[in-house]
């Protein structure tokens, strides 16, 4: 009877107490969260409830199973599962921690920051994004080669391992250069603040936006919802367009090609009508001048300005539309104009005849003899 009792009393003991635990420390975060709402960390600190049930249970089954006698016939093997899960469970609790401390840093950042400089913000969040990759990275390097130097072989051939790790070193360094070309290339990008997320790129000829950035590839959502996934390291050895670089605003051209004709001066106060009542203007700057003329056409070219580079398209959408159509409407004459007209040929009586030609050298019989 004692070899049943004293395991259920174990185990169970165990759960009980891990989930008092994690009540005790899950209402204590969420008071704390209610005493200081200006500090996100005690909310996000409460994700961390189940790994750190996870890690007490485990620490306590691994620490009395042994004396409780739960599966005597299988020791060996209960204590390293037991060992294996510890450590997972461990290296799950470690990341999730880092991330509440990284997000709670940021959120703060980010809600004092964000209104007065939002490309600093966007830079930090791509570095926050980044660092959580790498701690991320490294804690899972590190658990898996606890996990396996659990195993008395892998001991033996960590050993040998570490005593080759120089010729090791520089094959992997070989073998994956371009790897870790996209690693370093994504350190560069994070803190060099060559690009973040958010910003608005043009990258072979494609207009999108900075979606993800990894340690190895940069994702960029075109404007028609296509994803084009990039290595980082186009970005550190090819030129690119980044149109958010130093700030948001944008200032856009529309040109027309019109005739001579073109009521310019009309034209310029129709514009400005459309502006005003055009929501995605900002109201900084515009003109229309003419800036090229051509024997059959004159070239009109109108500046608009917008916060954004989805607001500076439709600015000038809109002043493309709104101003053939009323050109159209009001100045039809000022449409460019393609002539269609047949050509007047010269009647036959009007032709010369070739006898009727002069020769150049006829009034000059001497020119070219010796």
């Amino acid at each position: 009877m004692e070899n049943v009792l004293r395991p259920l009393i174990v185990v169970g003991g165990s759960v009980v107490l891990t989930l008092a635990v994690g009540w005790l420390v899950d209402r204590m975060l969420r008071t704390a969260d209610s005493r200081r709402p200006d500090t996100p960390l005690w909310g996000l600190l409460r994700r961390c409830r189940i790994p750190l049930q996870l890690v007490l249970c485990t620490a306590m089954l691994r620490a009395t199973y042994r004396s409780a006698k739960i599966l005597p016939d299988h020791e060996a093997g209960l204590g390293q599962i037991l060992t294996l899960v510890l450590i997972a469970t461990s290296a799950w609790l470690i990341v999730r921690i880092a991330t509440a401390i990284v997000d709670s840093t940021y959120s703060r950042y980010a809600s004092t920051n964000g209104t007065r400089d939002p490309a600093r913000v966007r830079r930090v969040r791509t570095q926050v994004t980044l660092i959580q990759r790498v701690v991320t990275a490294i804690v899972a390097v590190i658990a898996v080669s606890a996990m396996l130097l659990t195993f008395p072989a892998m001991r033996t051939v960590g050993a040998s391992l570490l005593a080759s790790a120089g010729i090791l070193g520089i094959v992997a360094g070989v073998a994956a250069q371009s790897t870790l070309g996209n690693l370093f290339a994504g350190f560069q990008i994070a803190f060099g603040d060559m690009v973040r997320l958010g910003d608005t790129v043009v990258v072979d000829g494609e207009w999108g936006v900075v979606e993800e950035i990894t340690l190895t590839f940069l994702a960029v959502r075109t404007w028609d919802e296509r994803r084009i996934t990039m290595p980082v390291s186009y970005f550190t050895g090819k030129p690119f367009e980044n149109w958010s670089r130093g700030g948001i605003q944008m200032t856009g051209t529309v040109f027309f090609h019109l005739d001579h004709s073109a009521p310019v001066v009309l034209m310029r106060e129709r514009m400005q009508d459309i502006l005003r009542d055009c929501a995605a203007w900002d109201g900084r700057d515009w003109s229309l001048a003419v800036t090229d003329t051509t024997p059959s056409t004159i070239q009109v070219r109108a500046v608009v300005t917008a916060k954004d580079a989805d607001d500076i398209w439709t600015v000038r959408c809109a002043v493309r539309e709104q101003m053939i159509a009323w050109l159209y409407e009001n100045h039809p004459y000022a449409l460019p104009r393609i002539a269609t007209a047949p050509a007047e040929l010269p009647r036959p009586a009007e032709i010369p005849k070739p006898s009727e030609i002069s020769h150049p050298d006829a009034d000059h019989p001497d020119t070219g003899r010796g």
